[in-house]
């Protein structure tokens, strides 16, 4: 029994053979950045666009460029939308599936360097380069980002930053503070 691949919100797919010689565009379009908000947990994307240059190293497909988006994410502390922008390299691999896995005794270390950019396999004469730039994507949102009323959010709930506690214990504790 096989199981199928879910789609992707964001397909581009790029023909291996002739790649293209000109920087190529991925822009989403609003029902691309509607189904992107939803899979990323975001209240919206309003604006999602990469520019990358394919270039053929051997076997390999290596893809550079900076991935741009406006989106809408819910604060942290306060959780009320806020927005934010996102500009991120773009430094990806895609290299062709060899059908080696490890078996369940076995395993395959792969040395990877601070600089080594993301490897992704594909299968037959095209790789999808949309897909790619959504996991890009989902991988440079800031789960912890704090909006402009997080202070304040903070504040309200009775949470204070560190060294402005009071009471016996934060005066005592700060009698053990040394500089």
């Amino acid at each position: 029994m096989t199981t199928a691949q879910p789609t992707s919100e964001l397909t581009r797919p790029i023909k291996v053979k002739g790649l293209p010689g000109d920087t190529v565009v991925v822009e989403a379009d609003a029902g691309e950045r509607a189904a992107l908000a939803r899979r990323f947990g975001l209240p919206g994307i309003d604006s999602l666009r990469a520019e990358i240059d394919l270039e053929q190293r051997g076997k390999a497909i290596r893809a550079t460029g900076t991935l741009k988006a406006a989106i809408r994410q819910a604060c942290a502390i306060s959780g009320e939308d806020f927005p934010a922008n996102i500009e991120e390299p773009i430094d990806l691999r895609f290299v062709e599936e060899t059908g080696v896995t490890a078996s369940d005794d076995e395993e395959i270390e792969i040395e990877l360097e601070a600089d080594d950019c993301d490897e992704i396999e594909y299968s037959g004469d095209m790789f999808d380069l949309g897909e790619a730039v959504a996991q890009s994507l989902g991988l440079s949102i800031d789960p912890y980002a704090e909006g402009p009323n997080a202070d304040a959010a903070r504040k309200a709930a009775g949470i204070v930053q560190e060294g402005e506690q009071e009471g016996p214990l934060a005066a005592m504790l700060k009698g053990l503070k040394t500089d």
